[in-house]
């Protein structure tokens, strides 16, 4: 059993929470270990780590970071970072080990500028959203299975961008994916309220009425609990720009077979950007990315392809050692 199964059986589905058209389903582990690093936001207001551009001229796909502190530090796969040149998010979630300087692969979300506004990047409390973070996965899987590159598409990040601030109304002069949430604050404040982490939680899965579109799974529910805001706003935005009548059940079926797609899908191995090991998982329902150390997985991701395709597979009821075990 590789890291991600052994990931999947320490959890079990949850009860929902619901705000609107978007389903929140706890992922929760019996399971009470605390995380041995920090996360970016705490490490960057303890002051004990930095990101900057790499040189005065900068380079689009990469930032360095700097760990001058005692413990490693999580970075998470689209978590955003504002300032510097233009605001950037990550390609990949990196473990950074204590006392290092590391290059760090990620993705421009701001177009339209190319000039310092600081001289570090400051945290933005956010992640990019789930659909934007979905079609950056498979582009940094793709580019990892051509040339072992943590290259994204930066084209289609920016066009990803660019359709969702028209069909939102969220102009920017910068052409900033900000700018989406700047727009939305009050609604993405009611999705914040509505949600909770539990006792216990280690994960969420997210649906936006009837669909599945992805999930997220730590290693530790108090890491869990230092990501929900991000997480939910990440998620809450595409249902904000989906806009559809909420279900009168929850998707739990759909959740299930999602889980089930999830730990039969076809698991290939990268060299990390830091600690362990970079695990990247396709299906035909799916595509996911985990960050595993020790063959235990740190932080999994995993976004549904799309509504017809999922739908396709779904028909064909293709049973994983996860459902025998938890439905």
């Amino acid at each position: 059993m590789h890291a991600v199964n052994e990931a999947l059986a320490r959890i079990h589905l949850g009860k929902p929470q619901t705000h609107r058209n978007l389903f929140l389903f706890p992922l929760l582990t019996q399971e009470g270990r605390g995380p041995s690093y920090l996360t970016l936001d705490e490490a960057l207001r303890a002051g004990c780590a930095r990101v900057t551009e790499t040189s005065a001229h900068g380079s689009v796909p990469e930032l360095r970071f700097v760990n001058d502190c005692e413990r490693p530090v999580l970075l998470l796969d689209g978590e955003e970072l504002l300032g510097a040149k233009q605001n950037r998010i990550l390609n990949v979630s990196v473990l950074a080990p204590a006392k290092t300087t590391l290059t760090i692969p990620v993705s421009c979300v701001e177009a339209g500028r190319w000039h310092a506004t600081s001289s570090e990047f400051r945290p933005s409390g956010r992640a990019h959203f789930a659909s934007g973070r979905a079609a950056k996965l498979q582009a940094v899987s793709a580019s990892l299975r051509e040339s072992r590159s943590y290259r994204g598409d930066q084209g289609k990040v920016w066009a990803d961008i660019e359709v969702m601030a028209q069909a939102m109304d969220a102009p920017s002069p910068t052409h900033a994916a900000e700018a989406l949430y700047e727009t939305h604050r009050d609604r993405l404040d009611g999705y914040q309220r509505a949600f909770a982490p539990l006792p216990g939680q280690a994960g969420a899965l997210f649906a936006v009425g009837e669909i599945v579109v992805g999930l997220d799974l730590f290693d530790a529910p108090p890491t869990l609990a230092k990501s929900m805001p991000k997480l939910v706003e990440s998620y809450a935005l595409d249902a904000i720009a989906r806009n559809s009548e909420p279900p009168h059940d929850p998707p739990r079926e759909a959740a299930i077979r999602f889980l089930d797609a999830l730990g039969s899908a076809r698991t290939e191995r990268y060299p990390p950007v830091g600690l362990g090991e970079t695990l990247r998982m396709t299906s035909p329902a799916l595509s996911g990315a985990a960050l595993a150390v020790d063959e235990r997985v740190i932080h999994l991701c995993a976004f549904a392809h799309g509504e017809e395709t999922y739908e396709e597979y779904a028909r064909g009821r293709i049973a994983s050692p996860w459902t025998r075990g938890r439905r």
